[in-house]
């Protein structure tokens, strides 16, 4: 995994009075623990990948409270699982990344919120905004309006996020609706403290089974004719219901301070942000007393519209400080104040970036702006800080004394089986010429950047071929899509090739075989090896597939040859390249602590570089160009008589081999050469050693 939770998985036994410390989303773990959860699931993703990762490496220990733990092969299979919530009195929880796992998990979830639950169900979603975002910058608020599943966005600290977690069970079952935790990537990797409570085992679990299933029940199925009735529910019994716990459990928080005349109405998960500034600008204290009013909205929706009002009353203005767009919290509070006939101005996005993170820089000018329209003795304090800001920025531009630093685009790791696939394209291309090529999410996401450029779609994970359905019958080239064996087990098995098989597609289609869903922590896959029955191969071979070949990625030229025969071939129908090579971070970790230990044992290990001979180096550097290898870059030229930079290997080599492939079917310069240095030696490599000195210094004296 990208990184392992082994030695604090310990944590989750803490029992009551006992002091947590640790990351905010092994917090989260054992806040599920503590509210008596009976099952787990999930799909791996940024930020919340780690939740399901805790929780299958503490399978063993979860399995003595009876919790059943589920890594699921895609978001709606997670979303499904909530299925056990409708018709039973147990707890679940489910996690996956943002607004695109809920964009897969969307037709479990708009079910499983119509029907409603008897046990408390929560979503884990992490959410993800600003320059640094790995994915489509869209709201999970907009889910939780579509289908009235209540979004609790906490306070980042690890107390109030516990809270919420127990509290979001409870507001689950008190109105029979879903709810979604929304978190931050800061908030799942906040270290901190509170006070822990023991951990409760479900009365209903794998261990205390049911001895008959729950009674039949038309009303818990959502269809027709139920699903009117269950619509008329959402609004009439299940949204008073939550409203009238957030109420009574004070789930939300109004801070008050001495400047009455304004206000802020912000989401939990920005208030370390607002406060940081607020104490920055001395209108905060470092513990979280304001000087100025705020309503911390630890639940996002529903809003409490007696709460708002009661906030807003007898105030001039009002700044609502919404992450993302649309501006949903915003447009409510206005209907809110308008309905009430409360006189408060409500200012929002018009005075912040329209989409983005709130960053410190963001919530100072912002904040600058709005108490400077609306006039408490306080709006200097935060102007200077806004100009103050202003000029570190002013300051940073004008340091840079020359041009911009080049852009350090994303790439592969060192050594990625991946690389070589994409060297083999380019030179491909160079015979047939250029091809459409339907790029999917993934680590071979990084060839749409330099070296390579390819990719002209990027539609959803797994949906590379079927986003190259209607293309293919207008290019006068077979379209080329690419993904990975994760990709392929998530989606791209059912809306790619069943597809393509079924609508008769001519195409090409790499999959990338490295045995992990590798861009989230090298989580186990269906077809990993975990389940040797799931094999891509057999699954293709039994749907129909006619045109297969696996390839060892690292053979670029084999690739080449294959590839192109693939593009030329007179056989109609979808191709098939499963291109294998396990991720290469996931290889060298297990075989560095193997060599490790053979080291230490005394045993012989082979250490391989390689390298460049500056003498023989024509400057050209079409190797970088073809590779794109993280260990390629340049050096000074050793010849005095030529300016030309040399291309040159660094110490960061994994010996993968590429460069000598590519060298090879791209007929580049042979300046490549491979060194290896050898751990305790036998005599054989002495030997071969002392002979190949011998040889090398008779040469050298006869040149």
């Amino acid at each position: 995994m990208e990184r392992s939770f082994a030695s604090e998985i310990g944590k989750l036994k803490l029992g009551a009075g006992e002091t947590f410390r640790g990351e905010g989303i092994l917090a989260v773990t054992k806040a599920l623990l503590q509210s008596g959860v009976a099952y787990v699931g999930g799909y791996q993703g940024a930020p919340v990948s780690h939740l399901l990762d805790v929780m299958v490496s503490a399978r063993d220990d979860l399995g003595e409270l009876g919790v059943h733990v589920e890594a699921c092969a895609n978001e709606a299979a997670a979303a499904a699982m909530l299925a056990a919530s409708i018709n039973y009195p147990v707890r679940g929880a489910v996690t996956w990344k943002s607004i695109v796992g809920s964009n897969v998990a969307s037709d479990a979830l708009s079910n499983l919120a119509s029907a409603g639950v008897q046990g408390g169900a929560l979503v884990v979603v992490g959410e993800d905004y600003g320059d640094g975002a790995s994915v489509i910058q869209e709201r999970t608020y907009a889910f939780a309006l579509k289908s009235t599943i209540w979004l609790l966005d906490p306070k980042p600290d690890l107390t109030t996020i516990v809270n919420m977690v127990e509290h979001g069970f409870a507001l689950s079952e008190a109105s029979h609706a879903p709810a979604f935790l929304q978190l931050r990537i800061r908030a799942c990797h906040l270290q901190g403290e509170f006070t822990a409570r023991d951990n409760v085992a479900p009365a209903i679990s794998a261990r205390q089974k049911l001895v008959e299933p729950a009674p039949f029940l038309y009303e818990r199925l959502s269809h027709p004719p139920v699903t009117f009735g269950q619509e008329r529910d959402k609004r009439s019994v299940r949204i008073p219901a939550a409203r009238d716990y957030i109420r009574r459990h004070k789930l939300n928080e109004h801070i008050k301070g001495k400047t009455g005349g304004v206000g802020l109405i912000l989401q939990g998960g920005l208030y370390n942000t607002v406060i940081r500034q607020l104490a920055l600008a001395g209108l905060a204290d470092p513990y979280g007393k304001s000087k100025l009013d705020l309503l911390v909205l630890n639940v996002t929706y529903p809003l409490v519209p007696d709460e708002i009002e009661a906030f807003c009353r007898g105030k001039d203005a009002v700044l609502v400080l919404e992450e993302g767009y649309p501006e949903f919290i915003e447009q409510q509070v206005l209907q809110i104040l308008v309905r009430a006939g409360t006189a408060a101005a409500v200012r929002g996005k018009d005075m912040f970036e329209g989409a983005g993170e709130y960053t410190g820089e963001v919530v100072a000018r912002g904040l600058a702006e709005f108490l400077a329209a609306h006039g408490p003795d306080s709006s200097a304090r935060i102007q200077a800080l806004a100009d103050g800001i202003d000029q570190a920025v002013a300051a940073g531009r004008a340091a840079f004394d020359g041009p911009p630093p080049p852009p350090r685009e994303p790439t592969f790791c060192t050594g990625c089986p991946e690389r070589p696939v994409f060297g083999a394209v380019k030179l491909v291309e160079r015979e047939i010429g250029r091809v459409h090529v339907a790029a999917d999410i993934g680590c071979h996401a990084f060839a749409t950047f330099a070296p390579f450029g390819m990719g002209n779609s990027i539609l959803g994970y797994g949906m590379s071929l079927a986003s190259a359905a209607a293309v293919g019958p207008i290019q006068q080239r077979r379209t080329l899509a690419v993904m990975g064996d994760g990709g392929f087990w998530h989606n791209g098995l059912q809306t790619g090739v069943a597809g393509n098989l079924f609508n008769d597609g001519d195409g090409v289609l790499v999959i990338m075989q490295n045995g992990y869903a590798a861009a989230t922590g090298q989580q186990d896959i269906p077809g990993g090896g975990k389940a040797p029955s799931m094999d891509i191969e057999r699954t293709l071979k039994a749907l129909g597939v006619t045109w297969l070949k696996t390839l060892r990625t690292y053979g670029v030229e084999a690739m080449v040859k294959t590839l192109r025969e693939a593009f030329t071939s007179a056989q109609k129908g979808l191709k098939v390249i499963i291109a294998d090579g396990e991720c290469m971070l996931a290889r060298r970790r297990r075989e560095k602590a193997a060599d490790d230990w053979r080291i230490a044992e005394g045993g012989r290990v082979e250490a391989a570089r390689y390298g460049i001979d500056a003498d023989l180096c024509t400057g050209d550097h079409a190797c970088i160009r073809l590779s794109g290898c993280p260990s390629l870059t340049v050096a000074p030229n050793p010849d005095p008589l030529r300016d030309q930079p040399v291309s040159h290997v660094t110490q960061d080599c994994v010996d993968c081999g590429l460069c000598g492939e590519m060298a090879h079917a791209a007929v580049l310069c042979p300046s490549f050469y491979r060194a290896a240095r050898i751990h305790n030696p036998g005599l054989w490599d002495r030997l071969v050693h002392r002979l190949r000195r011998t040889v090398i210094g008779w040469l050298a004296r006869t040149v």
